[in-house]
């Protein structure tokens, strides 16, 4: 296949009606890696917020089990559009979610900020530094899936548009941004799952990389100092002279989709895998737009929009 030739398909679809398809195309086709790293990225980003992180520090999921934390991050997004948001599989896995969250009491806003990480990280990273920038048709189709998440997920005011995202996720990180230490363990828990997946030589370089990609105020917000001016080029142009040679390549076979490898799971996975052990004994409940069982309130997620934080233990 030509390499850009599933490009100019896209580019005659409809992002409102093949979104999910034009999504899939993008993570396991046109930009499985580059798609991978900027969600990296964004995981980091969230870190940057002091009460998201004290909440992960509060937990420890990522001190005991980081790369299944990670793994499971990864493979609850791909379970709930392998086989199309709205199909069964799609709402019992966002059901699934739901139960792993409903533990919490998050505010919106913060919910609302990790999920504009997860569509705006992607999309600046593979602009940055994949083979080609995202087309029209792919920035939009990735806030629509983004959109499609939110609204299973039960928050409210999820935007409907990139430019949207977009501005959220700027606009809450200017508000928001602030050093904790808790910032800083859970960001360096996270650095050493990444590293860990090089031999053990590379693994304080590979730290290096991940540190010399980040912005500013990511790392004032996170406790590092940036890296040197020089290893900042050297990494950048890494990424490009990489890009340049994909750019070469023939173009990712139909048959030969790449779907996510998780460490944690090298037999393969089930649903009921991911997501922390006690969330098996918590009941799930029927998303905002399905019908409780006859007798059975309609649920509600909580919220910590006005309330105080609670201890998660």
């Amino acid at each position: 296949m030509g390499r850009h030739n599933r490009l100019r398909r896209i580019q005659q679809m409809d992002p409102q009606r093949d979104f999910e398809q034009i999504y899939r195309w993008i993570v396991h086709y046109e930009f499985p890696r580059d798609y991978l790293h900027g969600t990296s990225i964004a995981f980091l980003r969230d870190f940057g917020v002091p009460r998201v992180s004290r909440l992960l520090d509060r937990t420890q999921e990522f001190e005991r089990a980081g790369q299944k934390r990670y793994d499971d991050t990864v493979l609850i997004t791909y379970e709930m559009v392998r086989e199309g948001m709205d199909s069964e599989h799609g709402r019992a896995a966002a059901r699934h979610l739901n139960r792993i969250h409903g533990r919490y009491r998050i505010p919106d806003e913060d919910f609302l900020y990790v999920l504009a990480t997860t569509v705006v990280g992607p999309k600046r990273w593979i602009d940055r530094f994949g083979w080609r920038r995202l087309s029209e048709q792919e920035t939009e189709s990735l806030a629509l899936v983004g959109r499609r998440m939110g609204e299973m997920m039960g928050i409210p005011g999820v935007p409907d548009t990139y430019a949207a995202f977009e501005r959220l996720h700027d606009d809450y990180e200017r508000e928001m941004y602030a050093y904790d230490p808790a910032n800083r363990r859970v960001a360096a828990a996270t650095l050493r799952i990444l590293a860990s997946w090089y031999p053990a030589p590379l693994r304080r370089p590979a730290s290096r990389i991940v540190l010399a990609v980040l912005d500013e105020p990511l790392l004032t917000a996170l406790g590092f100092r940036p890296q040197p001016r020089w290893v900042r080029a050297a990494v950048h142009r890494g990424f490009r002279v990489r890009a340049a040679l994909i750019r070469l390549l023939p173009g990712r076979p139909e048959w030969f989709p790449r779907k996510p490898k998780a460490r944690t799971y090298p037999f393969g996975w089930t649903l009921d895998d991911l997501g922390p052990h006690w969330a098996h004994s918590r009941p799930t409940v029927p998303l905002q737009d399905e019908t409780p069982p006859e007798g059975d309130p309609v649920p509600v997620r909580p919220s910590a929009s006005r309330a105080p934080r609670q201890e998660t233990r």
